[in-house]
């Protein structure tokens, strides 16, 4: 039957042109360019601004930060067409309105985080990416789950913003988390990464079969759920 529903689909951390070319060919939505230096998966401004201008139309363009400077913020929208930014630290929403661009915000999933509460800071954010938290790990790429039902129907109903999905997401368990979250959007970083030959992911360099079989287990998640 018709699709009532479609799931939408970031992929985040790509660093090479192939790799975004690869995500909107297969179907992605938006593409996320990290600009932390704290992780394998940043890229200089140089690079993503060729990744942005290789991009075809509507595919939406994220810039990710962790707790930068407005300054730097600045800087890298000067020179990057950015559509909407990331703020994926513990950023004030003052900072987070700074640039006259839509923007998404990270919600930790901290034990003992009252979720609506902390959303309704950022209640005029375009998102709220749910992601998993680990002491001591990056933000962002985690590669691991977060425990889905503190997302019930009743927090849900709550936010302020439409609800994406993050956190240790691949093709084999996305169905499932669109099934039980029912989420605005699902983002994928390591999910969709290279493996090397002991099996570890090639953090910032995407594998676009992996893309493809994430975007399939997604449409066939919104298959399952419409009418």
């Amino acid at each position: 039957g018709a699709r009532m529903k479609r799931t939408r689909v970031k992929i985040c951390g790509i660093t090479r042109v192939a790799d975004g070319l690869a995500a909107s060919a297969a179907g992605a939505d938006a593409i996320g360019l990290v600009f932390w230096s704290g992780t394998p998966r940043v890229v200089d401004v140089g690079r993503a601004r060729q990744i942005a201008d290789a991009l075809p139309a509507f595919v939406t363009k994220v810039g990710l930060f962790v707790n930068p400077a407005a300054a730097d913020v600045r800087a890298i929208l000067e020179a990057v067409p950015l559509d909407t930014l990331q703020f994926h630290g513990a950023e004030d929403p003052d900072l987070c309105r700074a640039f006259a661009r839509p923007y998404l915000k990270a919600v930790h999933m901290k034990d003992g985080v009252d979720l609506v509460e902390y959303a309704s800071l950022y209640g005029d954010a375009s998102g709220l990416i749910f992601d998993s938290f680990v002491p001591g790990d990056l933000p962002g790429g985690t590669g691991r789950v977060f425990d889905w039902s503190r997302l019930s129907p009743a927090v849900r109903a709550k936010l302020p913003a439409p609800v994406i999905l993050s956190g240790g997401l691949d093709a084999s368990n996305v169905g499932a988390a669109i099934g039980e979250v029912r989420p605005w959007a699902v983002d994928v970083s390591s999910g969709v990464e290279e493996r090397d030959a002991a099996g570890a992911t090639r953090r910032g360099l995407k594998d676009p079969a992996r893309i493809a079989a994430f975007i399939e287990g997604v449409r066939n998640a919104d298959d399952r759920s419409s009418p």
